[in-house]
């Protein structure tokens, strides 16, 4: 079975998507859609702005789920999923691209997301930190023996694993997980503390967006970052996307699951090749792949 995945914030990189742009009527059609619906032009910045442009969180955001979305309806036909998910961002571009939001619901959702996060990271300092080389369990219960706001953010696959919290109690979880035998536990250069209680006000914001937008059922099956199990029920999907915010992205089960499931081929759609790295550390013998147009 065919799972499409879709990459999540960190992927960008200066000249995304211009080789769609350049190749697709269809591709320019929705560019040129995102640059009214933002009120800026995003896809000067993809194709030419520099790495800093592009890290500004009201564009990272968008230009990721653009490179993502777009991508797919250029597929075509050929993309014909069996099962989708995405790594935390990337959950908004695949359920576009699964067609439980519209185009331009989903731009608009990343928009706001994006911009209340923004918000939050400016109201408490806040960070986040990989952690390589521990099982999960230590890493959960050595979080929760710290005073002050520090969780496990991102299971990313077996032996990495993000924390997010405050800066001190982060700090204070990767001086403990040293000491646990973590080969590394590093500060990430990041704004705040993503999937974390931190997030509490983007939540909220997001949430009020979400809840007046509609949700369609989807082609197929979406595994979500919050239950890493099949969901298809529009409002159970509204309900776990609101809550994602706030909650760990639980992306090693949801690929254990999709596998479990039948998935065998894993194509990833978007910028860069993280999440193919990502699925092969959790399952070596499932295959991976790069979406690409002709």
């Amino acid at each position: 079975m065919k799972a499409y995945i879709f990459p999540g914030q960190g992927a960008q990189f200066s000249g995304m998507g211009l080789d769609l742009f350049e190749a697709s009527l269809l591709a320019q059609k929705y560019f040129n859609k995102a640059n009214d619906i933002l009120g800026f032009s995003i896809k000067d910045i993809m194709f030419k702005g520099s790495d800093e442009a592009l890290k500004q969180t009201k564009v990272t955001q968008p230009a990721i789920f653009l490179h993502s979305v777009i991508l797919a309806k250029v597929l075509g036909d050929k993309f014909q999923p069996e099962m989708v998910a995405g790594h935390s961002l990337g959950e908004f571009s695949a359920l576009v691209s699964a067609r439980v939001l519209s185009f331009d619901d989903g731009l608009k959702l990343v928009s706001t997301r994006a911009l209340a996060m923004q918000k939050a990271c400016e109201l408490q300092p806040s960070t986040m930190a990989a952690v390589l080389g521990l099982e999960d369990q230590i890493v959960v219960e050595t979080c929760a023996e710290i005073d002050g706001v520090v969780v496990a953010a991102n299971f990313n696959c077996p032996g990495q694993l993000v924390i997010s919290g405050s800066i001190p109690a982060v700090e204070k979880a990767c001086e403990l997980l040293k000491e646990k035998g973590a080969k590394r536990a590093l500060l990430l250069p990041v704004g705040g503390a993503f999937h974390s209680p931190l997030m509490e006000p983007a939540r909220e914001e997001l949430a009020k967006a979400i809840e007046n937008t509609i949700f369609n059922t989807p082609i197929c099956p979406i595994y979500q970052n919050v239950t890493a199990s099949a969901v298809i029920n529009p409002e159970e999907i509204k309900k776990n996307l609101i809550t994602q915010l706030t909650a760990p992205v639980r992306w090693t089960q949801s690929v254990q699951q999709m596998i479990a499931d039948g998935a065998t081929d894993f194509i990833e759609v978007g910028p860069g090749n993280v999440l193919q790295g990502l699925v092969k550390k959790i399952d070596r013998n499932a295959q991976t792949s790069a979406a690409k147009f002709e």
